[in-house]
């Protein structure tokens, strides 16, 4: 919950249709987060209100990505945001040692972005700026690409909301603030310390302590076999767990949406186009 002494808001951006993923977010996220991190969390819905465990629920209303995503940080008083979605679902320890340095690093050199996932994508520079035996690189921002992505990262809050430009979905964010920030060419930080689906590091990092790890368990609104572990974990939990992971099992097999529907047909181009022309013309 929120305390007035930490300056980072750990901040779980979720929407309502994906309400399925909440319980086992937070089973995971409980089991494997060290809490000695100095920073208040935030799980984030539309219009739900939800019981999280370790969270204070904050709600942005119906709209797009980006809009809903400018509402939450207003609404919050930190200066710096540590930026989770829901289906990122921990299975390692973390250090919170770690953080607390990251965190006084951050504020103490004014860093506005910190990415804390490997990825081929990017290409770094040594700095000797080390954490835990971590190297906090920095990014070479015209060799690397998605210099704007939503896996875990640690922001100044006022920086992250001039990259949010009105109704961008998700996509579009990506793929247009990757553009802007090639333009802006700011510093933009890297460290290895999640091992997102099983990423190898970027960097020369030094002996580190304790890396972590999570899988993101949702693609295309449906749920991706990275959830199986997750599943035969929760089997052998409390009744509660067995049937959450049954839910879980049962619409991985049937390939349902995380509010239980049949995935949209993909259309190819040349049936749009008759089906356009039907329409136009009547043939």
């Amino acid at each position: 919950m929120s305390t007035a002494q930490n300056n980072v808001a750990l901040l779980v951006h979720s929407c309502d249709r994906y309400e399925l993923l909440y319980k086992g977010f937070s089973f995971f996220f409980s089991k494997y987060w060290d809490f000695s991190a100095r920073c208040n969390y935030y799980f984030a819905t539309e219009e739900k209100t939800v019981s999280i465990d370790h969270f204070e629920n904050i709600r942005s209303g119906k709209g797009q990505w980006a809009d809903r995503l400018v509402v939450l940080l207003n609404s919050i008083p930190e200066k710096y945001v540590l930026y989770f979605q829901e289906d990122m679902w921990l299975n390692k320890k973390v250090n919170g040692d770690f953080f607390n340095r990251l965190f006084e690093m951050a504020e103490a050199n004014d860093w506005k972005l910190v990415k804390l996932h490997s990825s081929e994508v990017y290409t770094t520079v040594a700095t000797g700026i080390f954490i835990e035996g971590f190297e906090i690189a920095k990014l070479d921002n015209q060799s690397s690409d998605f210099l704007m992505s939503h896996q875990v990262t640690l922001w100044n809050k006022e920086f992250l909301i001039r990259q949010l430009h009105r109704n961008e979905h998700p996509w579009r964010n990506e793929r247009k603030g990757t553009a802007r920030l090639k333009k802006l060419n700011p510093e933009i930080f890297q460290a290895d310390y999640f091992a997102e689906n099983g990423k190898p590091p970027v960097n020369r990092n030094d002996n580190p302590v304790l890396r972590s790890e999570y899988q993101t368990v949702s693609m295309n609104s449906t749920l991706s076999g990275n959830v199986a572990p997750y599943i035969n974990e929760l089997l052998h939990g409390d009744s509660n767990d067995r049937q959450y992971a049954m839910k879980l099992q049962h619409n991985y097999n049937n390939q349902l949406t995380h509010d239980g529907l049949q995935p949209a047909r993909k259309v190819d181009v040349f049936k749009q186009a008759k089906t356009w022309v039907k329409k136009a013309f009547g043939k």
